[in-house]
């Protein structure tokens, strides 16, 4: 039986579904009376427009109640059009409806962050460059998000401050300089944990490189000095381009070379993908 999971799931989701149906429902549903005690239904969900869906195990288990039932049609990273079916069943109707936003705000908004990814993962194609995710997650959700990047074929950063040390702008004028930086962070690593370092310009990438920086971030640069950058220490670092990169540019950028691009914009600005919910049997 298809799950709709493309796994590993995400840690904790459980938990944030719990929270968000005590969101929404609080005390109980006040519109519920409407319909007649166990009404029974035919239902779907289907897209209303092209994408990467993503959140199709997370609606079929809000969705789902002992004795209904819950039918998954396809899986999380698969590319869906317009009126493709993405679960459907044949359930209480107070339920349903009682879950329908629920299950619908997940889908729809994993769903459009996988959609985004994918369309940057599609630009870069053919030059090596991965695309990756970034912490400008929605609270709470980071894990969920970080999962739908991964469905729609991006990679994953750090997934908090614990994982991998990124020395910024601001740890830099702090600490003094980029060798005193990396140097001090490095004393308390744990074995294998990776330093990134924050550079705006080409000095400062020579300055990282010699400290041992395991991956350069070449922090809003001109495409020029990207490629200058990674010609002159090819082979000694690890390069990720961040910064303002939008799809209309980030081929570009992946053509200077750099191992990685990062982007923002996955997780804090894609559009929901849309997508409904209809009692009755699905039609293509």
């Amino acid at each position: 039986m298809n799950s709709g999971w493309l796994l590993p799931q995400p840690e904790g989701w459980q938990d944030h579904v719990a929270l968000a149906l005590a969101e929404d429902l609080g005390p109980g549903d006040v519109s519920a009376p409407s319909i007649p005690a166990e009404t029974r239904v035919d239902w779907y969900i289907e897209a209303q427009q092209a994408g990467v869906v993503c959140g199709v195990g997370i609606a079929a288990a809000v969705l789902a109640r002992v004795g209904d039932v819950v039918e998954i049609d396809c899986t999380d990273g698969e590319v869906v059009r317009h009126r493709s079916l993405l679960l459907h069943g044949h359930g209480d109707a107070r339920h349903l409806l009682a879950r329908e936003r629920t299950a619908l705000n997940y889908l729809m908004h994993l769903s459009g962050v996988a959609s985004l990814a994918s369309r940057f993962v599609e630009a870069v194609a053919g030059t090596g460059c991965r695309i990756l995710d970034t912490r400008k997650t929605s609270p709470g959700l980071r894990l969920m998000e970080k999962y739908a990047v991964r469905c729609g074929g991006g990679t994953n950063h750090r997934t908090g401050l614990f994982d991998m040390a990124m020395l910024k702008d601001n740890h830099l004028q702090a600490a003094g300089s980029i060798y005193e930086a990396v140097r001090a962070v490095r004393e308390h690593l744990s074995p294998g944990m990776k330093i990134e370092v924050e550079c705006a310009d080409l000095n400062q990438v020579d300055e990282a490189v010699a400290a041992g920086a395991d991956i350069v971030m070449l922090d809003n640069m001109g495409l020029a000095d990207m490629k200058t950058a990674v010609s002159r220490h090819k082979g000694k670092t690890l390069f990720e381009a961040s910064g303002g990169i939008t799809l209309e540019t980030v081929r570009s950028v992946a053509e200077t070379g750099v191992d990685f691009v990062s982007v923002g914009a996955l997780t804090h600005s894609a559009p929901a993908l849309s997508v409904h919910m209809e009692f009755g049997v699905w039609s293509a």
